[in-house]
């Protein structure tokens, strides 16, 4: 049941992402825009006006949003490989967020006002390994506690 479950995520994850990549330009714009301005409210509150560029600071959300989503991609695609029965599937684990992330960018050709980006296909790679990394250490490191109490 578990294995069924950890697929069923990747896969819900996956629709996620093709949904947002589905999004003209402009919807996907003012998605990102409108959360940056949020988030530029939420630290002028706190610290007082610093005076953020809007344009600049929403390339960054917008660029750490690929990196954040494909982290996620690549824990639940690790921990689905590893429930499958599955071990040692880091390099398995990334290709499979690797080519994902690709026909996103191949889909996005499709999508008005939007297009690939090689950059995107790196930031989103970049987060894969950094999800399917920290799942290994955590797992290590459970492993190693669960030794010793024994």
């Amino acid at each position: 049941m578990n294995k069924f479950i950890s697929w069923f995520l990747v896969i819900l994850w996956m629709i996620l992402i093709f949904f947002l990549s589905n999004q003209p330009a402009t919807q996907s714009g003012a998605l990102s825009t409108g959360i940056a301005a949020v988030i530029i409210q939420a630290i002028e509150k706190l610290s007082g006006h610093i005076g953020f560029d809007l344009a600049q600071f929403d390339h960054i959300v917008r660029k750490n949003a690929h990196f954040f989503v494909y982290l996620v991609l690549g824990v639940l695609v690790y921990n689905a490989l590893k429930r499958s029965g599955r071990n040692r599937n880091i390099l398995l684990a990334f290709m499979i967020c690797v080519l994902y992330a690709i026909s996103d960018e191949i889909h996005q050709m499709f999508v008005p006002g939007r297009g690939p980006g090689i950059k995107d296909v790196l930031i989103d790679s970049t987060g894969a390994i950094v999800g399917i990394g920290m799942y290994w250490v955590i797992g290590r490191k459970r492993q190693r506690i669960k030794s010793s109490e024994q």
